[in-house]
């Protein structure tokens, strides 16, 4: 083809018109979710939607919660040392819960209640 008569912009112009096209498919099809709401509010910002409260966290259960992080590291290598796996949450509040398994709670609950980290 000649470089003269402007079939050379077919291909980039088909190509742009496509993508706009899947593009406003897609956006008809309810994919415009991804962008933020203007109604004030998220109904997943609060937290994963799978839990039906705030403060539940599946498996685990809170040990011990504390304001301060360091507290709750400390308290964390002291079940670690007892055996008992641990793991740490922060609330909306700012506030660490130290979590582990169920059939472990009340022997986290014993150690950890007489220690004067709390």
């Amino acid at each position: 083809m000649a470089s003269g008569n402007g079939w050379y912009l077919i291909g980039p112009l088909v190509a742009v018109g496509l993508v706009g096209l899947l593009g406003a498919i897609f956006w008809r099809m309810g994919l415009h979710w991804t962008f933020a709401r203007e109604d004030g509010g998220d109904r997943y910002a609060a937290g994963l939607a799978i839990f039906g409260e705030p403060d539940d966290y599946g498996l685990l259960c809170p040990a011990a919660v504390t304001d301060d992080a360091e507290v709750a590291d400390e308290i964390r290598r002291l079940l670690g040392d007892a055996g008992i796996r641990t793991t740490q949450a922060v609330d909306r509040d700012g506030r660490t819960a130290v979590l582990v398994f169920a059939e472990e709670v009340e022997e986290a609950r014993r150690l950890v209640g007489g220690s004067p980290a709390l």
